[in-house]
């Protein structure tokens, strides 16, 4: 099996998910044509040599829909010989997309492809395309599906993480993020957005709020009681897990990701791909994996996929120098680093998407890049990236310098 290396990311700054964000005038397809035309400017690349293109977007409907991966690679002038394919798995997405090109790298059928992602959540709603899962009883009912909210919730009871421990998870999250991008550490891969005069509509992520203390967080009131208690869904997560007497509310919008617009994209391919194109490899893709996992807990695939990640690449906890988790809400992190004992300086050491927002289909291949950037930066060798997934699933990937 051959190698799958990663030659480049960039990514675009977060913009508030709403239509007084920054970023609403900007059409998914026109942030992910900034990503994909950023990689062939800033590596001088022939864009003939690029064989495929896979992006996430979980809402592809509307002026998102159909292939928006097609499209924003002939927008971003990579011509007809390019492809192009959209896929969806949810919150994972970006990810997914990384490693679905690194797999065709590794088997051999492509000498290089993009991955990556894109959601304009201010312009296509989030639940947009649908969700037949949570609509039909028939499936709802026999597989304790929740709300992710309440799920959330359910792990803070289950594995006893507190109304002050999601706080303050969640001040050290826009704090980190706050020092990063005053550090410059992000300035290598984040790209300006631009308007249709090429104007900067944004170049920094635009939801950190370097002041939230715990005080603050305080007098936000929880979300998800009400979906809990009259919804019904708090007898449905007692249910499936007997140990549980009652679901303790601790989530709001202070600890829980931020609703946002981006677009991502990351250079993967052979050597032979990267030395037709004159390019050196930053990274290599050691193993990846998917998983399905609880469905009333929803949120803890991150657990079941690491454990069967690590496996597959013969490593241990112990053998990753840097981890990053989607902070899709603040006990989905702590439960996390609680199952492996991780420490706070090797995990989201630059805040994460409670602070920075997930952009749904390109978080994945965000994150994926921040962690590359901060192993270089650090002199570190090998990083685990890893989201949790609507419906209850895993994805995660392990890198290594080179």
């Amino acid at each position: 099996m051959a190698d799958a290396f990663i030659y480049d990311h960039v990514r675009t700054p977060r913009g508030k998910g709403k239509a007084d964000g920054s970023l609403h005038e900007v059409t998914a397809i026109e942030l992910g044509t900034q990503t994909l035309r950023a990689i062939k400017q800033r590596n001088n690349l022939d864009t003939k040599l690029v064989e495929d293109v896979v992006f996430g977007c979980v809402d592809p409907v509307g002026e998102a829909g159909a292939d928006i991966a097609r499209t924003i690679a002939l927008k971003a002038g990579y011509g007809k010989e390019v492809p192009g394919v959209q896929i969806n798995r949810f919150c994972a997405s970006g990810l997914d997309a990384v490693n679905l090109a690194a797999a065709q790298v590794m088997s051999g059928q492509k000498e290089m492809a993009i991955g990556g992602g894109v959601e304009s959540m201010s312009r296509v709603g989030m639940g947009a395309s649908g969700f037949g899962i949570a609509v039909d009883p028939s499936v709802a009912i026999d597989t304790y599906f929740m709300p992710q909210g309440v799920s959330a919730d359910l792990i803070a009871t289950k594995y006893g993480f507190s109304r002050d421990d999601v706080d303050a998870f969640a001040v050290r999250s826009h704090k980190r993020a706050a020092a990063a991008w005053e550090a410059g550490r992000f300035k290598n891969s984040v790209i300006p957005v631009k308007d249709v005069n090429g104007l900067i509509l944004l170049d920094r992520d635009e939801t950190i709020r370097p002041n939230t203390d715990m005080q603050t967080l305080a007098g936000l009131k929880a979300s998800f009681v009400q979906m809990g208690e009259m919804g019904g869904f708090d007898a449905v997560a007692t249910a499936a897990h007997p140990d549980v007497e009652f679901v303790n509310h601790v989530h709001h919008a202070g600890n829980s990701s931020g609703i946002v617009d981006g677009a991502a994209a990351v250079l993967v391919g052979s050597k032979k791909g990267g030395k037709a194109a004159g390019l050196k490899p930053r990274a290599r893709i050691k193993a990846f994996a998917t998983i399905g996992s609880d469905l009333a807990l929803m949120l803890t695939g991150p657990v079941d996929v690491t454990e069967l990640v690590l496996r597959k690449a013969g490593m241990t906890v112990k053998d990753i120098d840097l981890f990053e988790l989607n902070e899709a809400f603040s006990s989905v992190v702590l439960r996390y680093q609680q199952a492996f004992d991780i420490d706070d300086a090797v995990l989201n050491v630059n805040g994460g998407a409670i602070a920075m927002g997930h952009p749904l289909g390109a978080t994945g291949a965000m994150i994926l890049g921040t962690v590359l950037d901060e192993l270089e930066r650090t002199n570190k060798n090998t990083a685990l990236v890893t989201l949790c997934v609507a419906a209850g699933m895993g994805v995660a990937t392990i890198i290594e310098r080179v």
